[in-house]
């Protein structure tokens, strides 16, 4: 026997399904427009109306931390998944690429939240350096990378191709290569290990 419609499971249920929806839209409208998105539009988008927005995210920087949590912790399950891939050089420059787009698509997100207080628990960085550096040293165990490659040295890398691009129409196509490029230079770099 189900839930009634009225019930408290299904109500939270719900919800929480609305306010998935929610960071989804945010996600794909900030993508677009910035972190001056118009919270109608993302509202739109979602299929929900305003007021459910606002109930659940009274602020706009709360909407924004929760899309930059969604995008931290699907690229660190990324990470987490390529770290069984055979290949590690090649499961590090895959998932790179992702942080590059991430990169492209969040970098308003930063500036947006300067002076909110957010949750002290959540550290995007130490999320993001730490999925990294597993990747990279996996990638220097299998001998794909030179181990005289930091993880700082491949996140400035990505962080610099983004910087590089993210005022470009299509910031994509010319993101992929540039990493493309950093890829050839970090996996030849082990013959002069």
């Amino acid at each position: 026997m189900g839930a009634s419609p009225n019930s408290p499971g299904r109500q939270r249920a719900d919800a929480r399904r609305n306010k998935d929806r929610l960071v989804a839209a945010a996600g794909a409208v900030i993508a677009e427009a910035g972190a001056e998105a118009s919270l109608e539009e993302i509202a739109r988008r979602a299929g929900v109306g305003s007021a459910t927005l606002h109930r659940h995210f009274p602020s706009r920087a709360q909407l924004l931390e929760a899309v930059l949590r969604d995008r931290v912790a699907t690229l660190c399950t990324r990470a987490k998944e390529l770290r069984t891939e055979p290949n590690a050089g090649t499961a590090l420059l895959a998932w790179l690429r992702e942080v590059v787009a991430h990169a492209a698509t969040t970098r308003a997100l930063g500036p947006a939240l300067a002076g909110y207080a957010s949750d002290p628990e959540f550290s995007p960085h130490t999320m993001i350096r730490d999925a990294a550096q597993q990747l990279l040293t996996r990638a220097q165990r299998e001998g794909s990378v030179s181990t005289s490659v930091t993880v700082d040295d491949v996140l400035q890398l990505t962080n610099g191709i983004a910087l590089a691009t993210e005022s470009l129409p299509e910031p994509a196509p010319r993101a992929d290569t540039l990493i493309a490029l950093v890829a050839e230079g970090l996996l030849r770099s082990t013959t002069s290990d």
